[in-house]
């Protein structure tokens, strides 16, 4: 059976980092949870790779496959950019 830590012991163990950190990196898809009951335990081959991406992995794995590549990227109108005050008024 594989060793189980708790968000403390896996942001001690993580080099001292925030458990806040750690629980952010839960929430993004960084690190994968174990629920023992009401707790949040973490595998100890979770924490194996996060060490293996350095601990900033980029994107979550749980998002990895539905990555649009920029050339497949379609520009919608309207998104991204704020509009004028006056813009479309007569």
């Amino acid at each position: 059976m594989e060793t189980l830590l708790s968000v403390g012991e896996a942001a001690r163990r993580l080099g001292g980092i925030s458990k806040w950190t750690v629980h952010a990196w839960l929430s993004q898809g960084r690190l994968q949870r174990t629920k023992v009951g009401g707790r949040t335990m973490i595998r100890e081959s979770e924490l194996a790779k996060v060490i293996e991406d350095g601990g900033k992995s980029a994107v979550p794995r749980s998002t990895q496959a539905s990555l649009v590549k920029p050339e497949e990227a379609v520009e919608t109108p309207g998104i991204g950019r704020k509009k004028a005050r006056n813009e479309g008024r007569p």
